[in-house]
């Protein structure tokens, strides 16, 4: 494996990281979240309405913007973090003194 291909990956993918973002930020925009995770708006969306219609998040309307709430309770998806919570995950990976912030708590 060459070194450039070696670093091309990460842990969390593009759904963990844009609940990162949230939990920090619950009224970011889709522009912000994008730039900050370096996708598309487009796939910032379609991420955000798959996390949606799973249950993951709870999108508010606030005049011309949405909040996003983080349900912290919903189980992780695959079988071999099942027994975690989405609230355990951001915990573990939150830095600290952020770990929980008004929208983002469930």
């Amino acid at each position: 494996m060459d070194q450039q291909t070696s670093h091309n990956w990460t842990f969390l993918s593009n759904y963990g990281h844009i609940l990162l973002a949230l939990a920090q930020n619950p009224g970011a925009r889709l522009r912000d979240l994008a730039e900050r995770v370096g996708i598309t708006e487009r796939a910032v969306h379609r991420l955000l309405s798959e996390m949606e219609a799973a249950g993951v998040i709870a999108r508010r309307r606030d005049g011309r913007r949405n909040t996003y709430t983080i349900r912290r309770s919903v189980r992780l998806r695959h079988p071999i973090e099942g027994h975690r919570t989405v609230g355990d995950l951001l915990d573990l990976v939150s830095a600290p003194g952020r770990r929980r912030t008004r929208r983002a708590a469930g």
